[in-house]
């Protein structure tokens, strides 16, 4: 099924997509006001680096999937801890634990808005696979 998706929802079904496959600490931000870049970012964490691989994989396939997008372009650390999908009005970062502490994207954008967890679901729900 190929849609036109608003970057709320994409953010959200990429944040609900991470958090069924297990990704940790996962944070939705909204930067539209202040970043020039995109509308919102995704962060999450994972526990080792085939983990940070998979994800991003994983994800990349499954938003091609469902929306037919694919990446304006994509980055990755050269030790493959810290990976990044641009979507244009997502960006997405997946990130080892460590990495994430060490570089604290959260800090760097505390001002922008953090969406809800509970907004986040429910913006989501239908792409999530415990419900069909």
């Amino acid at each position: 099924m190929k849609e036109d998706v608003s970057s709320k929802k994409l953010s959200s079904v990429i944040a609900r997509f991470l958090d069924d496959k297990k990704a940790q600490e996962i944070l939705v931000l909204n930067v539209a006001n202040i970043c020039v870049l995109s509308d919102y970012f995704v962060i999450a964490s994972a526990s080792s680096t085939p983990q940070v691989k998979g994800l991003t994989s994983s994800l990349r396939e499954k938003i091609k999937e469902l929306f037919g997008r694919i990446p304006n372009g994509s980055e990755n650390d050269l030790k493959n801890r810290w990976n990044l999908l641009d979507y244009g009005d997502v960006i997405v970062h997946i990130m080892h634990f460590e990495q994430r502490e060490t570089y604290a994207l959260e800090k760097f954008w505390n001002h922008a808005l953090k969406v809800p967890r509970e907004e986040w679901e429910e913006e989501s729900k239908e792409y999530s696979v415990y419900n069909q």
